[in-house]
């Protein structure tokens, strides 16, 4: 049977069978859907199909799998198209991780983070690198995320000792195999990727023709890409080896690499090119060519979110510092993801929202530097700006202002008065550079089309930490393990404004049906347990996430502070 989304059967299939005892038989059956509802990100529109098995008028067996019905094309002539029509991806890469809870796959933690790209602009995700959870890959259906299903990391040859490599000549027919049958009845995956970065990415060509072959033998109604960096090899050449590399591929997946789009089209115009990876701070270059050329069908950020391990690659440094790639201790979190491992919105999410039209204005402060210092950003780093204009201490000194618009123009504003007036184009990335002396009250941007202010954003000094605010994202969730509630710490002052410059311990005692499943802040190096019920606030805030003991009930969660009013906030489980 084949149902709608309402529950109601649309069309059934039945077939008799005679089956002896101890045998086995295959048994096809088609099922037409006349006039389907497409899924699609902006209608993800979905079916189930049910399986059943019965002899004597009793049920033997039965299963049930949902599923979307939807239309991949994709050339270079024409670009990615779904239902027919042109979608540019607008992508970023996940790594498998849940922020404060670690990787634990819990349902709700995998639905979550779809939201929060759903809710940032975002309409793609890229696994890397790892088949990810199956309740991922349901949020994804139910949401209307499209997805870039990956496989390996590596392949014959290893970047660490005990990795995959040790397995890969045994296993990764099996393995992908698994991937494609478990995964292939989702909409939400429309290209499968066989590989990242492969330390012998332009010397295995037979081992990616394999995997491709292998790919198709049991889905053959998606492109399959590979994510392809520059090789380690001294005296390697792009133009020289890149055209093996990309063989077998119907999509090319291209880490870092834009400035290889157009030379690359003129030497093989049908090849299909999208960036697998690339920098958030250049991502204005990347969306540009994007948008410019039909053959370049999306991008992918390195990250994001932000994610445990390769501590610090996104930091930035002085340069009276000595700097190394990542971060010593005590780093932890990789710092590069436009969203925070808390689900915080940074600085280079709202950049990405001016460029992805969705906002006419953003703002950013940086924070001070030193005299005659200067600032190196690291090739996945954002400056170190914040939305604040919270800066004791400062009062008289200039401060770097960075505003982000389409409008032809900005101007910016302190306390009613006019600071300066600068254009905004291609040519400055959308990005003008403003020094402001420092003085308490509001900084305002003016976005200007034409001459006349068409929008404004603004941010305002507030008051001193007064007391706590909690927020929880879902009042009410289900009495089970795999549900939880992620609950927004604030530090606000007399006014309930967040003060974005407050840094303050604060405890928690949970209560009644559920538990404390982790604590955490977007601090990159603050490192502290995430079980415990303490923790210190990162630029104002801090989250909590509560768990249910899987019965019905009332969870209550306190959050105490020294000299601040305390918080309560009840969520309820059913």
């Amino acid at each position: 049977r084949v149902l709608d989304g309402r529950g109601k059967t649309v069309q059934p299939s039945e077939s008799k069978l005679q089956l002896p005892a101890g045998a086995t038989r295959s048994v096809e059956q088609s099922v037409e859907v006349r006039s389907p509802k497409l899924w699609s990100p902006d209608s993800p529109v979905l079916y189930s199909a049910e399986v059943e098995i019965t002899a004597a008028g009793k049920t033997l067996d039965k299963t049930s799998t949902h599923f979307g019905i939807r239309k991949i094309e994709v050339d270079a002539e024409h670009g990615f198209r779904l239902n027919g029509k042109m979608l540019k991806l607008k992508g970023g890469c996940f790594e498998p991780a849940n922020g404060p809870l670690g990787s634990a796959a819990i349902d709700r933690a995998e639905e979550r983070r779809v939201e929060l790209m759903k809710a940032n602009g975002f309409n793609a995700i890229r696994t890397s690198h790892n088949p990810p959870s199956p309740a991922f890959l349901d949020a994804c259906d139910r949401l209307g995320m499209l997805v870039v299903d990956e496989a390996f990391d590596c392949w014959n040859e290893g970047k660490n000792p005990d990795d995959y490599h040790l397995y890969f000549k045994d296993w990764a027919q099996r393995d992908l195999a698994s991937m494609v049958e478990r995964d292939r009845n989702h909409p939400s995956v429309v290209i499968w990727s066989i590989g990242n970065e492969i330390p012998e990415q332009f010397r295995a060509e037979a081992t990616q023709k394999m995997l491709r072959e292998a790919v198709l033998a049991h889905d053959t109604t998606r492109p399959i890409t590979q994510a392809m960096c520059s090789d380690w090899s001294k005296g390697w050449n792009w133009d020289q080896f890149s055209d093996i590399g990309f063989k077998h591929l119907d999509i090319g997946g291209y880490n870092y690499h834009p400035k290889k789009y157009e030379s690359d089209h003129a030497r093989n115009p049908k090849r299909v090119m999208m960036a697998t990876e690339s920098f958030p701070k250049d991502f204005f270059d990347y969306w540009t060519l994007v948008e410019k050329h039909p053959y370049v069908i999306g991008d992918f950020v390195w990250t994001a979110m932000d994610y445990f391990g390769e501590s610090g690659i996104g930091h930035t440094s002085l340069s009276n510092e000595q700097d190394s790639f990542l971060k010593p201790w005590p780093w932890f979190d990789s710092w590069c993801g436009d969203i925070d491992v808390c689900g915080f919105k940074k600085p280079q999410s709202y950049y990405r929202d001016v460029v992805w039209r969705r906002s006419q204005i953003e703002m950013a402060v940086h924070t001070p530097l030193p005299d005659g210092v200067h600032e190196n950003v690291s090739g996945w780093g954002w400056p170190d700006e914040t939305r604040s204009w919270n800066w004791p201490g400062q009062e008289g000194k200039p401060l770097q202002v960075d505003v982000y618009s389409r409008c032809d123009a900005v101007r910016l504003e302190l306390n009613g008065k006019v600071i300066g007036e600068k254009p905004v184009s291609a040519a400055t990335k959308l990005t003008a550079k403003f020094e402001v002396p420092y003085q308490p009250g509001e900084l305002r941007a003016v976005g200007l089309s034409n001459g006349k202010s068409v929008t404004s954003i603004a941010f305002h000094t507030t008051g001193k930490p007064s007391a706590i605010r909690l927020t929880a994202d879902r009042s009410t969730i289900h009495a089970s393990r795999n549900d939880l509630s992620y609950v927004t710490v604030d530090v606000v002052d007399k006014d309930g404004n967040r003060v974005p410059n407050a840094t303050i311990p604060i405890h928690f005692v949970v209560t009644g049906a559920g538990e404390l499943a982790a604590t955490g802040s977007s601090a990159p190096d603050d490192v502290a347990s995430f079980q415990a019920p303490l923790r210190k606030t990162y630029e104002g805030c801090c989250l909590v996430i509560l768990r249910s003991k899987g019965g019905a009930g009332k969870i209550t969660l306190k959050a105490e502070a020294d000299g601040l009013k305390p918080a309560t906030v009840v969520v309820k489980t059913r």
